[in-house]
């Protein structure tokens, strides 16, 4: 008891610290907000989009050629719904449970797309999916379930395809269902060929590391012949930690050898350990062996994602925690908004908002929502919550500035012309000192020069083409530009800034009858 209200007394001293720095501010357009919503320019904001049983996506099976346009369409419709939002990141499952939803020279294809183990949809779903979430600004971090590997069931349906059938020597069968092995050297270069595949045929923008633990309560995994081989003299616990180090090494190692820009990150549990503020209970270092703190001191993640789908002190402490412990690597919790379903728990609305402005007083880089139907069906209100209170500008994805911190060239022959009341803006390709490609951001602002370090100012993001059309609107008062460019590490290079020398003449009431 003694130990709960120390814990109460720190965070209620904390929010009333919080509450007290909420003074009126003006953002673009003069919308009044307090500090407790004020979104930041570089913020992570994304969510899980799962296609495990369609649960997120897709619904439509395919079964013949005219639903693989209803399939699309159901991807693109959610996609529209997180632009609108301003999700700047979808986690996209790629990984499923030993197969995939790309063609593959390793695993077969995911049977939610088809509702057959190995049934070719006809598209590539990846590919699609990378495609339209650049359309839309947002990042694509490839999802990858990576030591679960399904059921008995599932694995039957697979028959010879198996990963259980190819390669038994690196599978564990535990409880009826099958893993990939931890404790067998070769897995780990199992997983990274997966990923090296991965990176080298798609232009996705993360890496995202799923279940990279042993089974829930693993006392009887079955390793203990492998134990025997490989310990070393290790204890049983420590041996099995090093074994899921060595995934996160070996997956980080292949993907920064190739292409450096990917994200690597991960979603471990939202427990670490017990830590000074509160006792953790069920956690990912004692449980699952998840050494998840240590491979951001090693500088094997640039991201982490604990699920932290909790609430009171459950929560809280533990953000702090990771934060405090980040050493210098983004920190962006997981928050189990599905709790807000009244067929998965008894959360309102105000639980999510709190965690929210706690996050963001902390210095947390973001969050996740898990899952996505939650957020685009506005479980609660959540939807209208997050566009309109917390993400009602644009943000961008933070700098990995220890892969790379240099800016990239300046865009120059930059050119904006007007024909009417729409602005045409085009420039010529900036360089930079990395491979990966180049992107663009536009900001416009009433004043000059373009304040681009005010997220209310940020337009559009990650353009991949060098022209831009904005459409003005007929009340609006003439708008200046500035054009940035950014590179895949997330450097962005000084501003072309953009003066509207001749703002349109105001329109009459009759020539705005003309054009309704």
């Amino acid at each position: 008891m003694k130990q709960n209200r120390t814990v109460r007394t720190y965070f209620l001293k904390s929010l009333l610290c919080f509450l007290a720095c909420t003074l009126p501010c003006t953002g673009f357009g003069n919308a009044p907000y307090s500090p407790l919503y004020t979104p930041k320019k570089h913020e992570v904001r994304a969510v899980w989009l799962t296609t495990f049983r369609g649960l997120d996506w897709p619904t439509t099976q395919i079964k013949s050629e005219a639903d693989i346009d209803k399939q699309k369409k159901e991807l693109t419709d959610i996609l529209d719904q997180l632009q609108a939002a301003h999700i700047n990141t979808v986690l996209f499952q790629t990984r499923v449970r030993g197969n995939l939803i790309y063609p593959s020279d390793i695993e077969i294809w995911c049977e939610s797309l088809t509702g057959k183990a190995g049934g070719n949809p006809g598209y590539d779903p990846l590919a699609f999916a990378i495609e339209e979430c650049h359309k839309r600004g947002m990042e694509l971090h490839a999802w990858m379930v990576s030591v679960p590997l399904g059921s008995d069931e599932v694995h039957k349906e697979m028959g010879s395809e198996s990963i259980t059938k190819r390669y038994p020597h690196l599978c564990k069968r535990f409880r009826n269902n099958w893993y990939l092995n931890p404790g067998h050297p070769d897995s780990k270069k199992y997983l990274a060929s997966l990923v090296n595949e991965l990176i080298t045929r798609y232009d996705v923008d993360g890496v995202h590391l799923d279940y990279i633990r042993y089974p829930d309560r693993p006392k009887r995994f079955p390793d203990a012949s492998d134990y025997r081989k490989y310990g070393k003299g290790k204890t049983l616990d420590q041996w099995r930690r090093d074994n899921i180090t060595a995934f996160v090494r070996a997956v980080y190692d292949e993907v920064k050898s190739t292409k450096p820009w990917v994200k690597v990150s991960s979603a471990p549990l939202g427990k670490y350990r017990n830590t000074s503020r509160y006792k953790a209970g069920w956690n990912g270092y004692h449980d699952v062996y998840q050494e998840a703190q240590a491979w951001m001191k090693e500088g094997i993640q640039d991201i982490i994602f604990p699920m932290l789908y909790y609430r009171d002190n459950y929560f809280y402490p533990f953000v702090l925690d990771w934060k405090e412990h980040s050493y210098g690597r983004m920190v962006a919790p997981g928050l189990g908004i599905y709790f807000l379903h009244p067929s998965e728990g008894d959360w309102t609305l105000d639980e999510i908002e709190r965690q929210l402005n706690f996050m963001r007083w902390s210095g947390c880089e973001g969050e996740s929502h898990f899952r996505s139907r939650f957020l685009t069906d506005n479980t609660q209100g959540l939807y209208n919550l997050v566009q309109e209170d917390f993400y009602y500008t644009p943000a961008l994805v933070p700098p990995i500035t220890w892969i790379d911190s240099i800016a990239p060239s300046t865009p120059q022959e930059v050119q904006m012309k007007r024909e009417k009341s729409t602005i045409h803006l085009t420039w010529a390709s900036a360089t930079d000192n990395m491979e990966g490609g180049m992107r663009y951001n536009i900001y416009a602002s009433h004043n000059f020069p373009v304040d681009t370090d005010n997220p209310s100012n940020l337009i559009s993001t990650y353009l991949t083409d060098t022209c831009y059309i904005h459409q003005e609107t007929p009340f609006q008062p003439t708008l200046h530009y500035a054009v940035t460019a950014i590179d895949r590490c997330g450097n962005e290079s000084t501003p072309v800034q953009l003066r509207t020398e001749e703002a349109p003449k105001p329109r009459t009431l009759e020539e705005l009858k003309r054009t309704m």
